[in-house]
Parts: C-alpha cells; sequence; structure tokens
C-alpha cells in the first residue's frame, strides 16, 4: 500500500517501537493516529493521540467509531512483557500477557478491519517478535501469547484478503527500547527497524523478518526441535 496519504492508528504509540514507527509514518506523509491508554504521554509533534486501551472493549469500540471515517492502517503493537514462569509464575499475570497480546490485538482487528473495508481496503501489521517462533524461560508466557498472536494472523489473512484488508506480522529479536532495557544481549536500533517495517508495509509484504536472530531462527524450522534448541540433551 502506498504509505503517502494513507491514515494509520498504531496502538502503543506513546513510547519504543510504537513511537518511532508512528514518527516513521509521518515522515513518508501519512496521517497518524497514536493510541495509548493515557493519551496525555504522547509526546510526538505531528501525530493525534487517541485514548486506547485494547484490553478495554469499550475503549476500543470507542476508538473505532472516533475514526471510523479514515484509517486504512492499523498497527497493532501495544504490547508487554511481565517475565513470568510458566511453572510456578502467578496465573493472572501469564492471562494479562494472552489479554494484551492475543485478545486485546484480536478485539482490535475485530473493530477496525470494517472500518479498513469500508474506506476501500488497506493494511493491519501485528507485531510479533522471533519469540513467537521459538521461546526460552525467561520469556516464556510472552512467547506464548506472541505465538498464539501469531497463529492468530495466519488465519486472519486469510479470512480477510477478501475484503480488501492484507494482513502482515512482523517479526524482530530484542529492540533497544525500554521493554528490553534489562537485557545485555545484542539488541537492534528501533528507528531502523521501523524504516524495515515501513518498507515492508509498503511493498504489500505478508510476513517482515527484521533482523539476523529472526532469519536464523525462520531458516532453523526444517531442522525441528533439535536445531532450534539445541541445548536439549
Amino acid at each position: 500500500m502506498k504509505i503517502s496519504g494513507s491514515t494509520a492508528l498504531v496502538t502503543g504509540a506513546n513510547r519504543g517501537f510504537g513511537r518511532h514507527l508512528a514518527a516513521e509514518l509521518l515522515a513518508r506523509g501519512a496521517t497518524v493516529y497514536a493510541g495509548a491508554r493515557n493519551p496525555d504521554t504522547v509526546d510526538l509533534p505531528g501525530v493525534t493521540p487517541v485514548r486506547l486501551d485494547i484490553t478495554d472493549p469499550a475503549s476500543v469500540a470507542a476508538a473505532a467509531a472516533e475514526l471510523a471515517g479514515g484509517v486504512n492502517l492499523l498497527i497493532n503493537n501495544a504490547g508487554i512483557d511481565t517475565r513470568t514462569d510458566l511453572l510456578d509464575g502467578d496465573l493472572d499475570l501469564v492471562r494479562l500477557e494472552l489479554e494484551t497480546h492475543y485478545i486485546g490485538t484480536l478485539s482490535t482487528v475485530r473493530a477496525f478491519a470494517p472500518v479498513i473495508a469500508g474506506n476501500g481496503g488497506g493494511t493491519i501489521l501485528n507485531v510479533l517478535s522471533v519469540l513467537s517462533w521459538v521461546n526460552f524461560p525467561m520469556h516464556a508466557s510472552y512467547g506464548a501469547a506472541k505465538s498464539a498472536e501469531w497463529a492468530m494472523t495466519n488465519a486472519l489473512r486469510l479470512q480477510l484478503a477478501e475484503r480488501g484488508v492484507r494482513v502482515a506480522g512482523l517479526h524482530v529479536g530484542y529492540l533497544d527500547t525500554d521493554m528490553a532495557a534489562d537485557i545485555t544481549g545484542p539488541k537492534s536500533d528501533p528507528a531502523a527497524v521501523a524504516r524495515l517495517t515501513v518498507d515492508g508495509i509498503e511493498a504489500d509484504a505478508y510476513e517482515i523478518v527484521a533482523d539476523d536472530v529472526s532469519r536464523r531462527v525462520q531458516a532453523g524450522f526444517p531442522g525441528g526441535v533439535a536445531a532450534l534448541y539445541p541445548q536439549l540433551p
């Protein structure tokens, strides 16, 4: 799709990767609505803040009604990582991650897909993760929720294609944002990944693989469990 002249909603756009996505879209000539639970925290000049809590159905419905006249690009970026252990962690936190990444994203798609279709078609991008493909105990609940979101992305891609709505997924490892502030390993520049992501949207890519770690994991699929988890006995 053509980014210049488009109208986009980016969820979780008040900070981190979402803010970089909003800035990149603005730079390419899009009208950008920045979704945030507290719109007062949106500080990017040129965007229009929108109150949006993706885990609150009433908030999602209100945002969809407010923006029904123009949106043709939805980027589902809002997310959390509680670092909850699957064996002995708080199940309420596991539910919260599923409510955010899976149910919340699905609720937003259900609300905005008719808007996008009614505006002549467009694109929905779900910001996934390399952890939707491979998972480790430190991010177990996050990875499980992202895996569910990836499966949902694939299903919606098929269902919405006939309505003129393209559904894409972004896979990326650690980004140099607040969410990964305590991670000591390699991190990608979120501004550079935002540019690559918007390039992928403009090229109508269904799957955007944004960094080397994601490409390595994707390439390891044919080798099965042994290739993806070589540490197993």
